[in-house]
Parts: structure tokens; sequence; C-alpha cells
């Protein structure tokens, strides 16, 4: 049975959407154990409302949260009572092999970064996303691709870089399927001597990696062609990307509702390709992809989406299940000890 804490204060619609997730898992999964945490009445009162089974739910208080646009630090300083300090504390300790909140981005990772701690030789944890492509990916034909970092590391060095190829990797092979996935550089162009200097040097050390598939750097354009499996940045550019695809995507499906309102031909060329539509917006929903990893701490760490409904908290569970079974957090702390063996190797004396 594997033990989730689950941060059941966060995110944008508050606890009623992920205690009905969680309730609704429970009846399902018979291999996770939720430690629901939050204030116990509002959790009691809500469990109340939703079928579920209580031998896989505990309840563990926590009589205060950190609310959205609060500063991340008072989460360590001044909220020890906070949902998302009390759920990182149960991880730290051992009562939990993986942590899920939709909770504040910067205190989630701020919270789990100073609680559950870093792995040796990571200096920056990295947060990882989905994103559609128009390639698949891995055996099961995965129409998205892995993009990291989006956030946590704004500035990364050349030592940053090949720690979330390592990591991109490492999760990609475990959720996706994937064997071998291609990592690549986010550059301003393919040869390897574009790019910042620590994107240069990053390209010289993983294309002798012997862990990573590398397949060199990738432009802005090869993003949703799907050209790579894994794309690695920093989280400035990253977050940049990763904004700008959604709200393209919001866009598109603006001008498609507008297109269908305003004139008949319009709505007669939609509606016969309205079969096509739905299937591309089930393929880019990232409601059953779960969450986002922080990856490079000594424990799973998933943040889910602000925005994510019961579906899509329950799917966020599960995925951090997958990646504790997986063995993500020991696969990582390999290819970081196979990048260090190869570091005298790499860099110049």
């Amino acid at each position: 049975m594997l033990r989730i804490a689950v941060d059941a204060m966060g995110g944008d619609a508050g606890a009623p959407a992920v205690v009905e997730g969680v309730a609704r898992l429970s009846c399902r999964a018979d291999n996770i154990h939720t430690l629901l945490v939050g204030h116990r009445d509002v959790l009691h009162s809500l469990l109340g409302q939703y079928r579920h089974d209580p031998s896989r739910i505990d309840v563990v208080h926590a009589p205060d949260f950190l609310p959205m646009g609060a500063d991340p630090h008072e989460v360590l300083e001044r909220r020890p009572g906070a949902s998302i300090r009390v759920a990182t504390d149960l991880v730290a300790a051992g009562e939990a092999e993986a942590l899920v909140s939709a909770g504040p981005t910067g205190g989630t990772v701020l919270a789990a970064t100073a609680r559950i701690g870093r792995l040796p030789g990571i200096r920056r944890a990295a947060l990882a996303a989905v994103y559609p492509t128009e390639k698949t990916h891995g055996p099961r034909g995965d129409p998205f691709a892995l993009i990291l970092d989006v956030g946590a590391t704004l500035g990364a060095t050349a030592d940053d870089l090949v720690g979330f190829a390592v990591m991109g990797s490492a999760y990609a092979r475990i959720i996706s399927g994937n064997p071998s996935p291609k990592v690549a550089l986010l550059s301003n162009g393919a040869e390897a001597n574009k790019g910042t200097p620590a994107i240069v040097a990053a390209h010289a050390r993983l294309r002798e990696h012997p862990f990573i598939d590398f397949s060199g750097n990738i432009e802005g354009i090869d993003i949703v062609r799907g050209t790579a499996d894994v794309v690695v940045c920093d989280g400035f550019l990253g977050n940049v990307v990763l904004k700008m695809l959604e709200g393209v995507a919001e866009v598109l499906s603006g001008l498609m509702r507008e297109a269908f309102d305003e004139r008949l031909l319009w709505r007669v060329g939609l509606s016969l390709v309205g079969h096509d539509i739905r299937q591309i917006k089930a393929m880019t929903d990232w409601k059953q992809y779960g969450g986002a990893p922080l990856l490079g701490l000594e424990r799973v760490v998933i943040k889910a989406h602000g925005r994510s409904n019961p579906r899509a908290f329950a799917n966020a569970v599960r995925v951090a299940a997958r990646a504790v079974e997986g063995g993500l957090t020991e696969q990582i702390r390999l290819g970081l000890i196979e990048s260090a063996r190869t570091e005298p190797q790499l860099r110049p004396s």
C-alpha cells in the first residue's frame, strides 16, 4: 500500500475538488492510501458527501493553509500549521512516500525543497510539464512530450541543465513507459555551438552521457512537432514557452467558437470535422495527465494544476503512486552518479 500525502486545502477550487477526487480514487485504487491533510472538520464534512473507502483515507489535521498570492516564505516562517507544510513534513518523516498539492507553486516548491530536501548533486529542483505534440511518444503513442524546467529555476547553469536531462529522461521512462526517450536542449539553433554558454557546455556533456539518448539542440519550431520526448531549458524560458502554448490553445478554441456562431457555412464545416476536433481536445486535455512533477527531491512530489477538478486530482495522485512504484527517485540518483563519473572526461583541465 503506497501512502500519498495530499494537501487538501490548496488549489483554486479548494478542498471540495480535492476531497471528491480522493474519495473516488479510494474506491478504485487498491494500492493507494491517502493522507488527506487539512482542517479536520472541513475534511470530515466533505468526505461525508461522497462515497469512499474509509480504510484507504486518513485525515491529518492542519489548522491553517497558504492562500493564493501569499508570500511563499510564510509557509516556512509564519505558518507551521499550513496544510502544505504539514503534508511535506509527513513525507520528510517517511510517513508518506509522495506529496501531491494544487496549492501555490512558490509555496509548494519552497516547502518541498526545504523540508524534503534535494538529491545529492542537485543544486536546483525542476518543475516539469507535458504539452501536446504532432508526433506521438513511447510505446503507448502518448501525444504529449515533457518540458523542464518550467518555473522552479529561472536561471540554469550547465550543471543544472544536465541534471534536468537526467531527471526528465527518468520520468519519461517511468510515466510514459518510454524505454529510451529522446532528450534535446532548447536553443536558438540546432548547431552544437548555438545558445548561451550554459547550453553549449551542457550540449558537450550530454553528448557523452551514457544514460541519456541525447538528440542535440532543437529550436522553438520543433517543440510542438514532437521532435524530442524531453525538452530541457531553464525555468524562465520554459515558463514562457508553456504559457504561450496554453495561450495559443485558448485562442484557437475561442476562434472556433466564434466561427461556429457567426456563419452557417462555417457551422456546417465545423460540424463535419467535429469528431476530429473532439479527439484533439481529448488528447490535449491536461486533466487526464494529473500534474507536473517537481524533480530532484529525495521523495516524489507532484504539483497538480491550480484549476484541478476531482478527476484531475485523482489522476495526480495516481501519477505520484506510479512514480514511486517505478523507483523514480532512485533512477534519478543513479543517473546523477553516472554524470559525476563522466565529469573528469568532459570538463577541460
